[in-house]
């Protein structure tokens, strides 16, 4: 009884947080770019979310949930509970701290840390394949963004270019909800699932039902809304002085990187995809455009971040396990 309410607890606060740190992030850069006002972008992002799993599967939840936890683990639902924990107390120090980081890669240190700590073997190859599609977003976001913003260069100009403009901002915010919904947003449906379920082999062998799915989408709306001031002025909004055609070019951009990923199975950092396309869009122009002392918190987070989490779940871990003992 005592794991499943912490589980819940956890699950809640993780949601709740996921939407102050990726939701604020993407709704903040696509209002400030003119991708519409801040209620109709912050319900399509919510949609999305909410849809995610019945459009797209929980493969990449499930990379949480079953893919990092060997199949033997005498303690799976403590496992997970101790490293999603750890990733959320950690996430929040260092967004204290004012330390760039990322969810996605605390998630991942913290479940390695916990499984070291409760005395089990972590899946460590098929971790490592996931860190390396994880590293490899981001660049790939930015080649793509090069290569849209060059192409977006070389458009002739039109009497209604600035209509063609906003409307090119909607599809490619709606492409980038929906690559969050298909891939990093799966995080929080794998911690519920848990919590929900109370253990994790087979709690998301199906796509969750509506009411649950909403019920996430809601909590995450509620942590963006209430981050989204703070994070108005966040490096990815700071990284250039952005040309429209060059937020376009970096959301499509982030949003096919992502989805690629998606299909592998592996989650990925939206947030920083995002400045990867927005850094290959800016240097589209010439190295100069970019303010690439903003793309430091890029490198920063996997600096700080996963040895942390790692290390903050081998804690909870061992605590744990002298518990339970």
């Amino acid at each position: 009884m005592t794991t499943t309410i912490a589980l819940f607890v956890t699950a809640a606060a993780f949601v709740l947080v996921c939407g102050a740190n990726d939701g604020a992030s993407l709704l903040a850069m696509a209002v400030r770019h003119g991708s519409g006002s801040a209620v109709p972008v912050l319900l399509m992002l919510t949609t999305a979310v909410a849809a995610g799993p019945a459009l797209f599967g929980v493969r990449v939840a499930r990379t949480f949930t079953d893919g990092l936890i060997p199949g033997d683990s005498g303690h799976p639902a403590l496992f997970f509970l101790c490293g999603a924990a750890a990733a959320l107390v950690l996430v929040l120090l260092l967004t204290w701290r004012g330390i760039p980081t990322s969810i996605t890669l605390a998630v991942l240190g913290g479940l390695a840390g916990a499984g070291s700590g409760l005395g089990e073997r972590p899946q460590w190859e098929r971790l490592g394949l996931v860190l390396g599609i994880a590293a490899a977003a981001p660049l790939a976001g930015a080649a793509a963004g090069f290569a849209l913003g060059r192409g977006a260069r070389r458009m002739p100009t039109a009497a209604g270019m600035p209509r063609l403009v906003r409307g090119a901002h909607l599809v490619a915010f709606g492409c980038q909800c929906l690559a969050y919904a298909a891939n990093d947003g799966q995080k929080m449906f794998a911690v519920a699932a848990v919590a929900s379920a109370g253990r994790v082999g087979g709690s998301l062998d199906t796509p969750p039902a509506l009411a649950p799915a909403v019920v996430v989408a809601l909590v995450f709306a509620a942590g963006t809304v209430l981050s989204l001031r703070r994070v108005s002025g966040g490096a990815s909004i700071r990284l250039l002085a952005a040309r429209p055609w060059q937020i376009a070019s970096a959301e499509m951009a982030s949003s096919t990187a992502v989805l690629t990923s998606a299909a592998l199975g592996a989650p990925v950092s939206m947030t920083q995809t995002v400045i990867g396309g927005l850094v290959g869009a800016g240097a589209s122009e010439g190295g100069r455009r970019v303010r690439w002392q903003f793309a430091v918190p890029l490198v920063t987070a996997w600096g700080v971040t996963l040895p942390a989490a790692y290390a903050a779940g081998l804690l909870a871990g061992l605590l744990a396990r002298g518990v339970t003992a």
